[in-house]
């Protein structure tokens, strides 16, 4: 696995202003810089565009899933049909997952997916783009960020993990052996339709807390629930602390792990803070 950066890597099968001018849906196939093809969904969004108000002038979600995850499931979709009314969204499914190419690396390459579906969101019209990811793709919005300044106008992670290799919760120690056991991958393939990778990463990829600092001046939001059952309250303070003062922690009550745990309200107010933090 390698920490290697994105290139210029976006090139979809769509038509893209010609089908944006409609405003409708758009469902396609990106290529990633490394030659894989990456499910792709573009949701135009419930804001309402007329010749005062083009879609530059609104801004486009960028969403990331969590590990096992897929443009299709319904906790993804969920996700989208909350943002969708501040704005445009952008979901796919992560390398190895759903009808997308390759293998997870679970974390280390997804962020050449990112950056091809971060370059659509562009090539569709809008002049801002946030990107808001749960979980792994939590910890990848983060080294994307951080490795392409300037790529996007706001980061919103949620349940992220601060640092790689983690065992310290049950839930934990059974994702680590479906990641590095024969057998554990087999169940991944079959019992959750995601292809797992059996190398382990090398270079060992930027960490959350080392991406973080790097991310400012772009407006960071890292968001946590206080029973988050795979990554307890010192990941989030971690992050935040490497934010610095550039990065606003919410640690939300009663709140679980990731996209099932995210209700509507939190998912509203993730968006009218990216609305108004995005320029």
């Amino acid at each position: 696995m390698s920490n290697s950066r994105a290139g210029h890597v976006a090139r979809s099968t769509a038509r893209p202003h010609s089908e944006t001018s409609r405003r409708a849906p758009l469902r396609t196939f990106l290529h990633t810089a490394d030659g894989l093809s990456v499910d792709s969904v573009y949701d135009p969004g419930a804001v309402v565009y007329d010749a005062s108000t083009p879609p530059s002038g609104h801004p486009v979600f960028v969403v990331a899933h969590g590990f096992t995850g897929d443009v299709d499931r319904p906790h993804v979709r969920r996700i989208a049909s909350v943002l969708r009314r501040h704005g445009a969204v952008v979901t796919f499914s992560f390398r190895g997952h759903g009808r997308s190419g390759g293998r997870s690396t679970v974390g280390d390459r997804e962020v050449l997916d990112l950056a091809a579906a971060v370059e659509w969101a562009r090539s569709l019209g809008h002049a801002r783009v946030v990107t808001v990811g749960f979980s792994m793709g939590g910890s990848v919005v983060l080294r994307h960020a951080a490795l392409h300044p300037g790529t996007v106008d706001a980061v919103v992670s949620v349940s992220a993990p601060a640092r790689w290799y983690y065992r310290g919760t049950a839930p934990m120690r059974r994702l680590h052996w479906l990641v590095t056991r024969p057998e554990g991958r087999l169940v991944g393939r079959y019992g959750f339709r995601t292809r797992i990778h059996h190398r382990d990463w090398d270079p060992v990829p930027l960490s959350p807390t080392e991406a973080v600092p790097r991310i400012a001046p772009t407006p960071l939001l890292i968001v946590h629930g206080d029973r988050d059952g795979y990554f307890p309250v010192d990941h989030p303070r971690m992050l935040a602390e490497a934010a610095g003062e550039h990065g606003e922690l919410w640690l939300e009550p009663g709140m679980g792990h990731a996209e099932h745990a995210a209700g509507d309200g939190l998912l509203a107010r993730i968006g009218e803070w990216a609305v108004s933090r995005a320029g």
